[in-house]
């Protein structure tokens, strides 16, 4: 997978721990599991495109 565009926030150290936890569950890296829950979230409200609103 081609590497995208960096992005940085903070957030609980409890949040990131489960985070962490469940990446390696599924066998991926951290910053892959966030994509996909951030792009499923924007699928699921229509903010990305060629998704029903």
């Amino acid at each position: 997978m081609a590497k995208g565009a960096p992005i940085g926030f903070r957030i609980d150290a409890e949040i990131k721990a489960a985070l962490e936890a469940a990446a390696k569950a599924d066998d991926r890296s951290l910053s892959s599991l966030i994509t996909i829950i951030l792009r499923d979230w924007l699928k699921e409200r229509g903010h990305l495109p060629g998704t029903p609103e």
